[in-house]
């Protein structure tokens, strides 16, 4: 019983820690690009990426991590890359927001996707998906649906032509019929 008051204490201090970190980051927000094609990333490798490259596709983005319950959605969208390449293209955007769970370099989270998941689908840099520090993508994708993300490997689906986006939150898969229909029709 003892252990159980403890570990929830932790969880408590860790969730209110990292309430604060959000709420009193110095980090200035990017303006808000006007478009998804705007934008270039670093892979996890370090090389820039022109979202440009992406135009005429359906793109599903999700913020990852590697010490989560949710990472292993990674083997669901590795599968939906390699069945469905075609119909969309599936990005990767490690994040350390929820509760630490992204600690890695990105040379490490690079192999422990390979080395766990097989994963061959485009991952980026680290970046920060929510506070003050947002990612300027992420900063667009919350102005075109007014959600962010509610924990690791939250989904948005960007339409062919960058203008429609849709957000499904972290508890639905890849596979899923929401996400599947959009992708297929």
């Amino acid at each position: 019983m003892r252990l159980i008051k403890l570990l929830i204490s932790g969880f408590a201090i860790m969730g209110l820690a990292a309430f604060l970190s959000s709420k009193l980051s110095k980090g200035e927000p990017a303006p808000v690009v006007k478009s998804i094609y705007d934008l270039t990333v670093n892979s996890l490798e370090g090389e820039p990426i022109d979202f440009a490259r992406y135009r005429g596709k359906k793109i599903l983005i999700v913020n990852t991590a590697s010490k989560c319950g949710k990472t292993p959605q990674y083997a669901d969208l590795q599968k939906l890359h390699e069945q469905h390449g075609d119909k969309v293209v599936v990005l990767g955007f490690p994040a350390n927001n929820f509760l630490w769970q992204e600690p890695g370099s990105n040379e490490d989270i690079a192999e422990f996707c390979e080395r766990n998941y097989g994963v061959t689908f485009q991952m980026f840099e680290k970046i920060s998906v929510k506070g003050r520090d947002k990612h300027p993508l992420y900063q667009w994708l919350e102005s075109k649906t007014g959600k962010t993300p509610d924990w690791n490997f939250a989904k948005y689906l960007v339409s062919e032509d960058g203008n429609e986006v849709m957000f499904f939150s972290s508890s639905v898969k890849a596979y899923e019929k929401p996400i599947m229909d959009k992708i297929l029709n």
